[in-house]
């Protein structure tokens, strides 16, 4: 699976020279900012199925509680939707998706019902894909494919915790991993030096004792006729990088590889806050190093314009905390070792705010107080049992608050067809997993109305830096109007946007943004106007209105 590291800088030429006439790369850049990117999360296994032939893998076949098995989605599924131009049609330009290494083969019963790994987040093996999810080959076409629409691939990056034990599933080594106590919660250390739930193996990842490879493994590898290369890959991994051969940075390795082998774009940290911190500056170190090496000696598998991103997920930060995440006997920063932005876990509480208060307090903080970083907001995700809107009452202004907030905006795999969050028989998370409802998108008028809302605000997004990235002003409260400019050095960029104004006749107050005689197109509705006295006249069914130079 890996390329030698050893070869690497040798082949690098004649990898790029052949592969570029062979792959139809786009090689212009499109326009491009982290900071005001839509990102699609996707529950892999719950998205597409695109190969039926690989549903029961490894044997799993107990019955399970309800959506606590493998459903079928897999990589090809979602390669299925890049070649459509979904995610195109949508104005996504990152794909996150769950973790796809090999997980556990056995399961667990967690008191919810008999669960499988389907989530990704029950490692096995850090260096193979689950078959469940597809092939080398078909990580590696997606990300091409993905890259040739200008969309960025995010992966899922479990460096804390191994998947449970089960009869199919040994332990990693003592030295490797503790097994307890499980943790309280009730201090900083009680967060790290433990396990987040009984029978979920805690990798001792603040530990500076050198290990051997877990003896499982290197049976497992000697089996699948790779143990001496992955052996060779790693002797010269810990010599180039200069770590010692702790349990993090084998780890931390395997990661980075699929940074170098398949080019993709940045990694989404899980449960961040239940290590050190430095742990996380260390992999930023290894993954950026990998990236600008990898991109140097293999360009075609990148994107010319790609930057490393990295995105934490440190359960209950809040942006209205700005820097810090409050232990309550320590506060840490996560910005300053080696996160570029952080899941803002405040975002469907404050979201009930109302549309001033929620945009440009966010804008104050990210254009003031946490300046050249960001925060990815969230409507709804994998694991957060009180999202914005759980009985998917409010789909249209769902859209408004989550597409138009200052931020990256993360979109969960059924916002933009209102897929239920409340599924019968279900218990715990497994609820806000179930399979996408693509059904109702091909059938269902109101859905297919809910989709072509969010598709334009989406679309709006992607095209104008200025919303996610730009400094907010209010232009009038009542109908609600506001502006969005985003300033550097190279480029300026402004919009317009009204929310909740009169259905036919309207009237769009511009001033100071867009002088007069400039023609604007109300992206919303698809007519032009022209700036008369600071404002401009039209007439449309919609009463949201998206104003961009023409």
């Amino acid at each position: 699976m890996r390329t030698n590291w050893l070869l690497l800088c040798c082949l690098a030429m004649t990898v790029a020279t052949s592969q570029d006439q062979k792959l139809p790369f786009a090689r212009t850049a499109k326009p491009f900012l982290w900071e005001a990117s839509t990102v699609y999360f996707i529950v892999t296994d719950r998205f597409a199925n695109g190969n039926k032939n690989n549903d029961h893998t490894f044997n799993r076949n107990t019955a399970t509680g309800p959506l606590r098995g493998f459903e079928g989605g897999d990589l090809r599924g979602v390669i299925q939707k890049i070649d459509d131009g979904y995610f195109d049609k949508l104005g996504v330009n990152v794909l996150w998706m769950t973790p796809i290494v090999e997980q556990i083969h056995g399961g667990v019963d967690e008191g919810t019902g008999f669960t499988y790994g389907f989530h990704g987040y029950w490692t096995r093996d850090w260096t193979a894909l689950d078959p469940s999810v597809g092939t080398e080959k078909d990580l590696a076409e997606l990300v091409q494919k993905a890259h040739k629409h200008g969309i960025r691939i995010m992966l899922d990056a479990v460096i804390n915790h191994t998947g449970p034990v089960t009869p199919e599933d040994p332990a990693y080594p003592s030295d490797w991993v503790r097994t307890s106590p499980k943790c309280t919660y009730d201090s900083y250390e009680h967060y790290i030096t433990c396990t987040l739930v009984e029978n979920l193996p805690d990798v001792k990842t603040e530990s500076n004792q050198e290990v051997a490879l877990p003896p499982f493994l290197v049976e497992k590898w000697k089996k699948e006729g790779r143990y001496e290369q992955e052996v060779k890959e790693l002797d010269a991994f810990f010599k180039s990088q200069q770590l010692p051969r702790y349990p993090r940075h084998y780890i931390m390795k395997w990661l980075a590889d699929y940074i170098r082998d398949y080019g993709i774009d940045g990694y989404r940290v899980d449960t961040a806050k239940h290590t050190y911190e430095n742990v996380w500056a260390e992999f930023k170190k290894v993954c950026q190093q990998t990236f600008n090496e990898a991109k140097k000696a293999t360009p075609n598998k990148f994107l010319p314009d790609a930057s490393f991103f990295m995105v934490g997920e440190v359960y209950g930060y809040n942006i209205i905390n700005k820097w810090h995440y409050d232990f309550g006997d320590n506060k840490v920063n996560y910005f300053d070792n080696g996160f570029d932005g952080l899941i803002n876990f405040g975002f469907p509480n404050y979201a009930k705010t109302d549309f001033e208060t929620l945009f440009s307090n966010y804008s104050t903080i990210l254009q003031q107080d946490i300046k050249g970083k960001t925060v990815m907001n969230y409507i709804s995700s994998h694991d957060d049992g009180n999202p914005y809107d759980k009985k998917r009452e409010q789909p249209f202004e769902s859209a408004e608050k989550l597409l138009l907030a200052p931020g990256m905006a993360q979109m969960y795999y059924g916002d933009e067809t209102a897929r239920s969050l409340d599924i019968a028989g279900t218990q715990g998370d497994a609820t806000l997993r179930s399979k996408m409802n693509w059904d109702d998108l091909a059938t269902n008028q109101a859905t297919k109305d809910v989709w072509e809302h969010w598709r334009k605000l989406s679309q709006f997004r992607k095209r104008h830096f200025a919303v996610g990235a730009g400094v907010h002003q209010l232009l009038q409260a009542e109908p609600y109007t506001f502006a969005r400019t985003y300033q550097t050095a190279k480029q300026t960029d402004r919009v317009v946007v009204g929310l909740h104004h009169a259905k036919g006749k309207k009237t769009i107050l511009v001033k100071g943004i867009f002088p007069d005689g400039s023609t604007l197109k109300d992206a919303y509705s698809g007519q032009t106007a022209k700036v008369v006295n600071g404002n401009i006249q039209l007439d449309t069914p919609f009463v949201d209105v998206l104003l961009e130079k023409n």
